[in-house]
């Protein structure tokens, strides 16, 4: 076993430097949950004890516990998805932790009650078959029926439902890759409902053409071209023979505004490059064409497709409003998580607004 699963190896030390290293983990750390850093650290900190808890099953292991109670969460439960007999015995996708102030102290009112965590694809893992189904659906937009999605649904909604929950607030969400897609389609649907919750994506998945372009012999000014004049097509469809899907998904997006998840991404990762195309396209046709942008960038040819057929439906990665964070690192795996608890991380962040 390599030393990526043991926090006091791996972990953000730089986080621990201000206290004594020298104690136990659940004592070093202190927490400012009004830093920008701490929230990012240790939302991927929990997601990654959801990807340890995982390992620690399979391995036989017990390095999973430090990388919550570092943070002063205990462990309320783990979800496990369904799978069939021959696929071997039903395995953890998410954990549910609990924030506990140290010292029987009062919870800080920007800290969570609750942080939902999901973890991503365990390629050397026996869940490895499901985690690939999984990710599969995503690619075909079929993933709001499938297990862990619904799942995972079902049990915010409960946890939201608790009566120890007393703001949209209290619940954050997190997760990584395909564990991203998860908390991204369970944001959403509260949102729909009109509970906003704090929801931090690492390297979200976003299936699009967008990569195929960039490498295509074009020059940056035809690439600009072309994504203008697919905007203008989807606006001209939304506004005349697809319009009720046109102002169906306005209106949807006019529900979704108020949820800003923040969605951490990187250039040279093109699971969740497409994040950056999407919204830099809504931007550089917002600057040309200001009537259009917005209108058009609620819609995806796909979905119009389906729309031409009587059937809804709704990509994933439209969203009205988001925090992106783009980091442009050379250095490292681009889809790694361990990235956004580096220390000396720098990256963009920039708030896109449906309004």
């Amino acid at each position: 076993m390599g030393s990526g699963n043991d926090f006091a190896v791996s972990g953000p030390m730089h986080m621990m430097a201000r206290s004594r290293v020298g104690s136990s983990p659940a004592t070093t750390i202190e927490i400012d949950w009004d830093n920008e850093e701490h929230r990012r650290c240790i939302t991927s900190c929990l997601v990654k004890g959801t990807y340890v808890l995982q390992s620690d099953q399979t391995r036989g292991e017990a390095l999973a516990p430090a990388w919550w109670e570092s943070f002063h969460f205990n462990l309320l439960e783990a979800l496990e998805c369904e799978i069939p007999n021959f696929l071997g015995p039903n395995r953890l996708f998410s954990a549910f932790f609990e924030y506990v102030p140290p010292y029987g102290g009062r919870r800080h009112k920007s800290a969570p009650r609750y942080i939902v965590a999901f973890r991503g694809t365990m390629l050397n893992d026996p869940t490895a078959l499901r985690d690939m189904c999984h990710n599969a659906s995503i690619v075909l937009n079929q993933h709001h029926n499938f297990n862990r999605f619904r799942k995972a649904r079902e049990r915010v909604e409960e946890l939201i439902a608790n009566g120890s929950v007393t703001g949209s607030s209290d619940v954050w969400l997190a997760g990584h890759s395909l564990g991203a897609s998860i908390a991204l389609d369970v944001g959403h649907e509260m949102a729909r409902k009109g509970c906003y919750l704090p929801t931090f994506l690492f390297n979200p998945p976003h299936v699009s053409l967008a990569p195929a372009v960039d490498v295509l012999p074009m020059t940056e000014v035809a690439k600009e071209h072309l994504s203008a004049t697919s905007c203008v097509v989807k606006y001209v469809l939304g506004k005349t023979v697809l319009r009720t899907h046109g102002e169906r998904m306005e209106a949807l997006f006019e529900k979704l505004s108020p949820w800003e998840p923040n969605l951490y991404v990187h250039e040279r990762d093109v699971i969740c490059k497409g994040f950056i195309d999407y919204f830099d396209q809504r931007k550089q046709v917002q600057k040309r064409f200001p009537g259009v942008a917005m209108s058009a960038t609620t819609l995806s040819y796909r979905d119009m497709c389906y729309s031409v057929f009587g059937k809804q439906s709704e990509r994933a990665h439209l969203l009205p409003s988001a925090w992106l964070h783009k980091n442009s690192s050379s250095h490292g795996n681009a889809h790694e998580l361990q990235q956004w608890w580096h220390p000396g991380l720098t990256f963009n962040s920039e708030l896109y607004s449906w309004h």
